[in-house]
Parts: structure tokens; C-alpha cells; sequence
């Protein structure tokens, strides 16, 4: 029973050294490529927003919506980017995450000609995978939360995309734990996606091009 306890302890040990280390090493790839001011953040043509829901169990406003949406509009206005290309989850009818943040933009002040929804974003890894194989994207700037981008820069990475990050307002603590929590679990499955499985998106579908300054 004791070599029994020894070794289960020894690969619980293991198990969480190698979670802290793909962690870690997420983190790192991203330092340097985070900016949290806006007069930092290079100029990109295209700002990739990541997607959300606008609300929390259907009642309560997403505080995590608001700040990528604020962040989006922030830059565009300041002229870091030209163009927003909104990626999220639209997977049945009555869910439709890029169309709510296309909205929310518009009333924030950025031209709906200036807008691209991508309504295949069902996780970082179909966005970034989507982003250069259907939008034809060879670099961007991707804004979201300061604990996403790192997974989504080494995604981003993974597919060829040259990207740096632009981080929403923070969410405090008591209300973004679990989210934060949850991040630690997302980056492995990341690291297993790309290193491991390969895996491909849900759905690639036809190429969209992105034409700056023109109207739609």
C-alpha cells in the first residue's frame, strides 16, 4: 500500500510540475508582445476581437464583454487599427456573440464598414486557424482579457499568425476566479491541440477577404 501511495503521489507530483510547466512557458512565449497602454501597441490593420457572451446567465451585463469591446473601440479610434474583425461563437440561433459585439462597436462609435464578423470562433483555436486560412490574415493585433492572450498569441503562433496583444480592462478577482481558474486547464489543452492531436477547427468554410477602408 505505501508503494502504491508513492507512486500515485509521485505522478500527482508530475502531473501538476508538467500543468505549471505548459504554463509557464505560454506565458513566457507572450512576454513582450502584451501591451496594456494604448499608445504601446504597434499599428496592426486588423484588430481580432475574441469573442464572449454579452451577458452572464442571460440577465447580468458580461464584464468581460465590455472590456474587450471597450478595448477594441479604444483602438480603433486611436488609429492602431484600421479594421475589426469579430470572432465568436454563433453555433445556433439564438446565440450570436459577433453580432451582439458588432453592435455594441457600432454604438461605441466604430463604422459598421469597418467590421468583420467571423461567425465560426467557437474557441481560440478555430479563430486563429480561421483568421489566416479564411480571412487571409498574416499578422493582427488580438484583444482580450490580460489571462487569454498569452493562449491566444501561442495559437496564434501555431497557425502562422503574427500577433501581438492589446488587454482589456481587468475584471476583478471575485468576479473572474473561476475564469482565471479555468485558464490554467485551457493552456494544456491548447499546448495538446498544437503539439499532440493536431487538432483542426469545427468549420473552415470559404475565404473571406478583408477590404480596408472600402464599404461592404
Amino acid at each position: 500500500m505505501r508503494k502504491i501511495l508513492f507512486v500515485l503521489l509521485a505522478l500527482a507530483i508530475c502531473a501538476i510540475a508538467f500543468v505549471a510547466g505548459v504554463n509557464w512557458w505560454i506565458v513566457r512565449e507572450a512576454r513582450g508582445r502584451v501591451f496594456t497602454r494604448v499608445e504601446n501597441v504597434h499599428e496592426n490593420e486588423i484588430g481580432l476581437v475574441l469573442g464572449t457572451s454579452p451577458t452572464v446567465g442571460g440577465r447580468w451585463s458580461n464584464p468581460f464583454f465590455a472590456g474587450r469591446i471597450n478595448a477594441a473601440a479604444s483602438l480603433f479610434k486611436a488609429g492602431k487599427v484600421k479594421h475589426l474583425l469579430l470572432s465568436g461563437d454563433n453555433s445556433r440561433r439564438t446565440y450570436d456573440e459577433p453580432t451582439a459585439m458588432r453592435d455594441a462597436l457600432i454604438e461605441r462609435g466604430v463604422p459598421s464598414d469597418a467590421i468583420t464578423l467571423d461567425y465560426a470562433g467557437f474557441r481560440t483555436l478555430d479563430t486563429m486557424a480561421r483568421a489566416t486560412s479564411v480571412f487571409g490574415l498574416t499578422r493582427c493585433t488580438i484583444i482580450s482579457d490580460d489571462f487569454h492572450l498569452p493562449r491566444a498569441i501561442y495559437l496564434a503562433t501555431a497557425h502562422h499568425l503574427d500577433a501581438c496583444g492589446f488587454v482589456s480592462a481587468s475584471v476583478s478577482w471575485k468576479w473572474s476566479k473561476k475564469t482565471r481558474l479555468r485558464e490554467i486547464g485551457s493552456r494544456l489543452l491548447a499546448w495538446i491541440d498544437v503539439q499532440i492531436l493536431r487538432t483542426k477547427p469545427k468549420f473552415y468554410g470559404p475565404k473571406v477577404q478583408i477590404r480596408i477602408g472600402e464599404t461592404r
